[in-house]
C-alpha cells in the first residue's frame, strides 16, 4: 500500500482534532473566565531511504534521503491570556485584572477558577453557581453575617461589612492562587481547574501581592476567544482536511491503475 494514503489519514485525524478544539472555543465564547484551546502538530518518524555520507577523497558528501510518514498531535494548549472585563454593577461579580485564580472549596478538595460570578447561600456563605465555597487566605469559607446592613469587596480582596450598629468591619480577605505554570492546570469542567504534576503547587496570597492581579468588583471576565481568529482557523482546518482527503483519493486512483494492469 502507498505511504501517502496513511499520511493523509493522519492529517485528517489531526484536522478533526483541531476542528473539535475550535468548536469548543466557539461554544464557550460567552462563558465567563473561559480560556481558549489551541492545537499544535509535529511530524511523525521518517523512513530512512539512505543515510548521509561525509566528503571523501574524490567525492563530496551526500545528504540523507528520508520519506515522512505523516503528522501527529503535539499539544492541546490552554491559552491563559486575560479576557476583557464586562461591567455588571453587581457586588458579588468579581473580575481578576492580572494573574491569579479564585480558590473554591468542596470538603477537602480545592479547585481554581477565573469565573467570578458568586452568590450568597441561605447561611450567608459566598459560593459559586455550583455551591462551592469561596475561600479566604486562611483557607476558610467566607460568611456575610445575616444582620449586616451592606457589604463591599475591595481591590485587595477585603470583604468589608457594615454591621447592624453601623460599624465597618473586615470579615475576611479573598485569596488568589498563583501558579508557576498555569498552562499545566487540568480542566475539570464547570469553569474549574485542578492542580497537576506540571502546574506546580499554588502560591496562595491576597490579591495584588506576589504577582497576582487585583479584584474589580462589579465586573466579570469574559472568555478570551476571538471569533474572527477562530473562524479563520476553522477555514484553514477545513481546507487542510480537504487536501488530505485528496491525497487519499489520488492514492486510491493509483492503486486502481495498478489493479487494472492485470486486465
Amino acid at each position: 500500500m502507498l505511504r501517502s494514503m496513511y499520511s493523509g489519514i493522519s492529517g485528517m485525524n489531526n484536522m478533526q482534532t483541531k476542528l473539535d478544539t475550535i468548536g469548543n472555543n466557539i461554544a464557550n465564547v460567552n462563558t465567563f473566565g473561559f480560556k481558549k484551546g489551541r492545537t499544535t502538530f509535529k511530524d511523525m518518524v521518517s523512513q530512512q531511504i539512505a543515510g548521509a555520507s561525509g566528503p571523501g577523497v574524490n567525492l563530496g558528501g551526500t545528504n540523507p534521503r528520508q520519506v515522512g510518514l505523516g503528522a501527529q498531535l503535539a499539544t492541546i494548549d490552554t491559552i491563559h491570556t486575560q479576557g476583557s472585563l464586562q461591567n455588571t454593577n453587581r457586588e458579588l461579580d468579581l473580575g481578576i485584572s492580572g494573574d491569579g485564580y479564585f480558590r473554591l472549596g468542596e470538603g477537602d478538595n480545592t479547585f481554581y477558577s477565573r469565573a467570578g460570578n458568586f452568590y450568597l447561600d441561605q447561611e450567608g456563605f459566598i459560593v459559586n453557581s455550583d455551591g462551592l465555597y469561596l475561600l479566604d487566605v486562611a483557607g476558610n469559607e467566607i460568611n456575610i453575617p445575616a444582620n449586616s446592613q451592606s457589604f463591599s469587596i475591595s481591590q485587595t480582596g477585603n470583604v468589608n461589612v457594615i454591621n447592624a450598629q453601623g460599624e465597618l468591619n473586615t470579615v475576611a480577605t479573598i485569596s488568589l492562587a498563583f501558579f508557576a505554570n498555569p498552562e499545566g492546570l487540568q480542566k475539570e469542567g464547570s469553569n474549574l481547574y485542578q492542580v497537576t504534576a506540571n502546574s506546580g503547587n499554588p502560591e496562595v496570597t491576597a490579591p495584588g501581592l506576589n504577582g497576582t492581579g487585583v479584584l474589580v468588583a462589579g465586573t466579570l471576565e469574559m472568555s478570551n476567544v476571538d471569533l474572527s481568529q477562530e473562524f479563520t482557523e476553522m477555514i484553514v482546518a477545513q481546507r487542510a482536511f480537504q487536501a488530505n482527503t485528496r491525497i487519499i483519493t489520488t492514492s486510491d486512483e493509483i492503486l486502481q491503475e495498478l489493479v487494472n494492469l492485470k486486465r
